[in-house]
């Protein structure tokens, strides 16, 4: 699996730099995506780290933006647009999240007479 890093907005020093130091994973994740103002909508996730993720986003959105993140198994995450580009946007989150609960599986059903 891929291994990069993704730095929340406060590790971008003042002059442009920044200081990656969480690992991500590439994956495929859907989540809802709302900024404020408009509808809800469902985003693919290309890679998710503690500090923020990269999703699909095919409108135009300005850096800075506050967005609401809601992954399954984490639950709704604040962040704000650190990039976007190309149909794609970088969102760096408020708080840390635990990336690996975004993987864990949904819940399995019981098969019957087990």
């Amino acid at each position: 699996m891929d291994r990069y890093s993704f730095e929340p907005l406060s590790l971008v020093s003042d002059d442009g730099s920044t200081q990656r130091n969480n690992s991500r994973d590439s994956l495929f994740l859907a989540a809802k995506l709302t900024v404020t103002g408009l509808p809800a909508e469902q985003v693919r996730v290309r890679n998710l780290s503690a500090g923020g993720l990269m999703a699909e986003y095919p409108s135009p959105i300005e850096p800075g933006t506050t967005v609401l993140v809601d992954l399954r198994g984490i639950g709704e995450i604040r962040g704000r647009i650190a990039w976007a580009t190309d149909g794609r946007i970088g969102i760096a989150f408020e708080t840390p999240i635990d990336p690996l609960r975004a993987r864990k599986p949904v819940g399995m059903r019981q098969q019957p007479g087990r």
